[in-house]
């Protein structure tokens, strides 16, 4: 089994001195977001094998401080496509990175990752900042992943935790 992992930035800062969108940076509630996702995927035994992210800032933050806070040992990779593309271009670079990967982490943005969870499931989907969606696929093989449909594993959103969890 295949598990694509989907986790969308954190809050973003809004009030900031950077120049253009893929510079924006997280604020203090993305920052503990990104650290509260990475905690309770450890905890649920949920570690990505590979982490891929979209080059906006607060994506590839959000990537590093969820990696950080949950001591996963994949490195946070870049892709290109994951910023403004689409489902088909999201599912092409999950086909051509995943390799060995049975967890595979992509970490971008809306609206894309609502697009695809409905092409995968064909339901309705709307991801919130810092949440991350899991999809067991379809597919024998990541090669397969443009052609594949799954079924949503689990759905987790950082509100879901406190401070009952000792994530910290």
């Amino acid at each position: 089994m295949m598990r694509l992992m989907l986790m969308r930035h954190g809050k973003s800062d809004w009030n900031t001195d950077v120049r253009g969108d893929l510079a924006r940076p997280l604020n203090s509630r993305g920052e503990r977001a990104a650290a509260t996702m990475g905690v309770v995927l450890e905890k649920m035994g949920e570690v990505p094998d590979r982490i891929v992210s979209s080059p906006a800032v607060r994506a590839e933050t959000t990537a590093t401080i969820a990696r950080t806070s949950g001591g996963w040992s994949a490195p946070v990779e870049v892709s290109e496509g994951l910023y403004g593309g689409g489902p088909a271009e999201t599912l092409a670079i999950a086909a051509a990175v995943g390799a060995d990967a049975h967890r595979l982490m992509l970490v971008g943005h809306e609206p894309t990752w609502s697009l695809l969870a409905r092409h995968l499931t064909g339901g309705r989907v709307i991801v919130k900042t810092g949440t991350v969606l899991a999809f067991d696929l379809d597919a024998t093989a990541w090669s397969e992943a443009e052609r594949c449909h799954g079924a949503l594993a689990y759905a987790l959103h950082p509100k879901m935790f406190d401070e009952e969890w000792n994530l910290r």
